[in-house]
C-alpha cells in the first residue's frame, strides 16, 4: 500500500488504458516493365505467385507493358517483402530481368487499385 492509500481504505486498483489497435499498414507488390521478358513470362509469375486468374494476369501484363509498371497485389509489409523476393530470385533463375518492388501504400482505399 502507498503513503497516500493508508487510512483510505483505497487498495489502489490497477486501470488498462485503452489501447486503439491500427490496423497494419499496406505495401504494393509492382512488376517493372523491361525489353527481354515475355509477356507469357510475366502471365506465368502473376498466375503463380499473386494467385491471378488469366484474365487477371493478361490485363496486369498490359498496364506493365503500356505504363512500365504494374501493381501485382496489395499486402502487409511482410508479405509484400515476401512475394517482391520470391519473383526477382524465380526471374533470375529462369533468365529473365524481370524486376519487382514493394511501395508504401499511401491510398486509404487501396482496395481499388488492384483488380
Amino acid at each position: 500500500m502507498s503513503e497516500e492509500n493508508i487510512g483510505t481504505n483505497d487498495p489502489g486498483v490497477a486501470t488498462i488504458d485503452d489501447v486503439k489497435l491500427q490496423p497494419p499498414k499496406k505495401y504494393k507488390v509492382l512488376l517493372h516493365n523491361d525489353d527481354y521478358t515475355t509477356m507469357e513470362f510475366v502471365i506465368h509469375v502473376l498466375i503463380k505467385f499473386f494467385k491471378k486468374t488469366y484474365d487477371e494476369a493478361h490485363a496486369i501484363m498490359l498496364k506493365v507493358h503500356h505504363d512500365g509498371v504494374g501493381i501485382c497485389g496489395i499486402y502487409t509489409f511482410e508479405v509484400a517483402e515476401s512475394k517482391s523476393s520470391k519473383v526477382n530470385k524465380y526471374s533470375k533463375g529462369k533468365g529473365h530481368p524481370l524486376k519487382s518492388s514493394i511501395e508504401p501504400c499511401d491510398n486509404e482505399n487501396w482496395y481499388y487499385l488492384i483488380l
